[in-house]
């Protein structure tokens, strides 16, 4: 059976919305583990904010540093978790989830493949968390407080979700990569 898996950047605070206005450094270990994340996976799923966010500047980006990254997810299987869209026609090789997503998550899993990778989108691993549809979970935790006005990884009302130190291992920069499984 296939696994989802996430891996977010996050601060000391728990932001994880908007890292392009926070995150200070991206060092090469960092790279190396988000190219892990890409080598393993062979489909994505994307949140309904990320995926219009994402749809229409990744297709355009053909050159450059993030040209490899652009070629992968422009050409993997995306499959966008919504229940507002009408459609994920917008990207190539998108495909909307609009039912349950327990069910939704149990058939891509049930599918031949690689991992499933979900592509930014906190409020998606957020419920994929409280359903225990995650796999695992990898935080790159930046040392930096990111301040009032983000959205944070987890509600502050959050139920108690207990999950099981996999790795830990700090970068370069100072960024802590922290992998984590539910603790089933």
């Amino acid at each position: 059976m296939r696994k989802v898996v996430s891996a977010l950047f996050i601060s000391l605070d728990g932001v994880a919305e908007a890292p392009d206005q926070w995150q200070f450094d991206f060092d090469a270990e960092m790279g190396e583990e988000l190219g892990k994340s890409m080598e393993s996976a062979d489909a994505i799923l994307l949140g309904r904010v990320t995926y219009t966010e994402w749809a229409g500047y990744w297709p355009t980006v053909t050159e450059g540093e993030d040209a490899g990254f652009a070629n992968w997810i422009n050409n993997s299987p995306k499959y966008v978790v919504s229940s507002t869209l009408d459609n994920a026609d917008d990207w190539a090789n998108s495909t909307l989830l609009k039912g349950d997503l327990a069910a939704e998550i149990d058939k891509l899993k049930a599918t031949e493949g690689k991992d499933i990778t979900v592509a930014g989108s906190p409020g998606l691993v957020r419920s994929l968390i409280e359903h225990d549809l995650l796999d695992e979970l990898v935080l790159l935790i930046h040392p930096v407080v990111a301040g009032g006005g983000r959205k944070k990884l987890f509600a502050d009302d959050a139920t108690l979700t207990k999950l099981e130190l996999v790795s830990a291992k700090p970068t370069s920069s100072g960024v802590i990569i922290a992998t984590y499984r539910p603790g089933r």
